[in-house]
């Protein structure tokens, strides 16, 4: 048995209009073809579909059935026809993993030129542990990977490593720092309140060494996961904190803070980590053009 769905469409507008007459009105048919094919769908079907109550017909509990799976049919139809319709869904879904150690200022403006491409582009971004992604990755779940290292090398996982750019750090602070660092830069440093990024970060072990080497022990007061809340911690006078020097100007005016001093031989490296030897999807070509060419320029 196969379901006849013009049989069906007429079967849906008499139980949702309660009579034959409204719905040939409804179809620009006549009444007596209504009730033909009607009687057809019944029949093809093996089961009453309705019953008569005066003038109106009343569904029987198996109209009641069908009319369920009828309404999520022609549901789920018209809702094929509004997309068909939508600009965004010709857009190509552009899939990117952003590792959560990664700052949201890079990111973001590392990604943004894939939104600026003649075809639409839409984007879909995900943020999590580099593992996780990766293994997303692996299964074609993702078509990039924001990071802050390459890929590890025990993982099997096939992908390759693009490096997009790096930035030398700078240290940030409320206003009110300048006052209480004393001295030249970086012994200033020394006994001062510090944050510093999770043991996630590739640049922690970085900033930790550069500290030591030159003799600077500052006063730990936080740790942070999320470099936006470290900097807002940062923003609020808690504590000095390092950050990407490429952001310099970024930073202070969306944290009305100052930079006091860059720590030049501290690396803070961006890599696109993808499935592809040599880039080739559009968005990820644009994606590390415009970061090697603008972002990470200098």
């Amino acid at each position: 048995m196969s379901l006849n769905y013009k049989h069906l469409r007429y079967f849906w507008m008499v139980a949702r209009t309660g009579t034959i007459a409204r719905a040939a009105e409804q179809l620009h048919l006549t009444p007596q073809s209504i009730s033909g094919q009607l009687s057809e769908f019944g029949e093809s079907l093996g089961v009453e579909l309705f019953r008569k109550s005066g003038r109106t017909l009343e569904l029987t509990e198996a109209g009641s059935r069908v009319l369920t799976y009828a309404d999520t049919i022609f549901r789920t139809g018209d809702e094929l026809l509004e997309a068909l319709h939508d600009e965004s869904a010709h857009a190509t879904r552009f899939l990117v993993g952003c590792a959560d150690s990664v700052s949201k200022l890079v990111a973001s403006q590392v990604i943004t030129p894939a939104l600026t491409l003649p075809q639409p582009v839409r984007l879909v971004c995900r943020e999590g542990r580099l593992a996780t992604l990766l293994g997303e990755l692996a299964v074609h779940r993702l078509d990039l990977i924001i990071a802050d290292r390459p890929m590890p090398p025990h993982l099997s996982v096939r992908g390759y490593n693009h490096l997009l750019g790096e930035s030398a750090l700078k240290v940030f602070g409320a206003p009110a720092f300048r006052s209480r660092l004393k001295g030249p830069f970086p012994q200033c440093l020394d006994k001062m309140p510090m944050l510093l990024p999770g043991e996630d970060y590739a640049s922690r072990p970085r900033v930790l060494k550069w500290l030591e080497d030159h003799g600077v022990r500052p006063r730990i007061v936080g740790e942070f996961d999320d470099s936006a809340m470290m900097k807002a911690f940062g923003q609020a006078g808690v504590g000095l904190f390092f950050a990407p020097a490429v952001l310099a100007d970024h930073i202070c005016r969306q944290y009305e803070v100052e930079a006091f001093g860059e720590a030049s031989d501290v690396m803070d490296q961006v890599y696109a980590i993808t499935t592809e030897r040599r880039l080739s999807h559009p968005a990820t070509i644009a994606i590390s053009q415009e970061a090697r060419k603008h972002l990470f320029a200098a």
